[in-house]
């Protein structure tokens, strides 16, 4: 730990190193795609690379929402069905390109927002789910872990995706 850093600031920079990592790695497994490869779907799945990456553009600005303010000020479960299922696809209109600035820039507001948290001890209660036991509170913590392994898992659905278009892999 650098001289004058506190253990909390060293948790919280760490969990935001692991976060840049994973979201590095996904941006890599898009580099180089024309818009038509971005929206291609090219396993059975729903998925494309482009809705991929907008969807943890959205996923990351709905948890930063819940550190803020809880549940009642974010989508984080719930909400638009048309609208979550909207946010792993291009959009006409949209553009990898545009997709991975607003990615810099959620990523960016997460960041800020993390780093402007007096501790990772913020707390909140998560909205009803199946997946969620009743009463379940998550702290800013829990949610930075949560976005590293969603984005990770993200990164591993975006690996298979890339070398189905082209043989293109993130590692190896």
């Amino acid at each position: 730990m650098p001289t004058g850093q506190s253990t909390v600031d060293a948790e919280r920079e760490c969990l935001l190193r692991i976060l840049g990592e994973q979201r590095d790695f996904l941006r890599f497994t898009v580099q180089g795609l024309t818009d038509e490869q971005a929206r291609s779907r090219p396993t059975v799945s729903e998925l494309c690379l482009g809705g991929l990456v907008k969807h943890v553009t959205k996923v990351e600005r709905d948890w930063m929402a819940f550190v803020l303010e809880g549940a009642e000020g974010s989508p984080v479960v719930g909400g638009d069905d048309k609208e979550h299922a909207g946010s792993f696809h291009l959009a006409d209109g949209e553009t990898l390109a545009s997709v991975l600035e607003d990615y810099a820039k959620a990523a960016e507001e997460t960041d800020r927002t993390v780093r402007s948290l007096p501790d990772l001890e913020v707390s909140h209660l998560l909205p009803p789910a199946p997946w969620f036991p009743e009463g379940t509170s998550w702290t800013a913590r829990d949610v930075l872990v949560h976005l590293v392994r969603e984005t990770a898992q993200h990164c591993g659905h975006a690996d298979i995706l890339r070398e189905t278009i082209d043989g293109q892999r993130t590692m190896g």
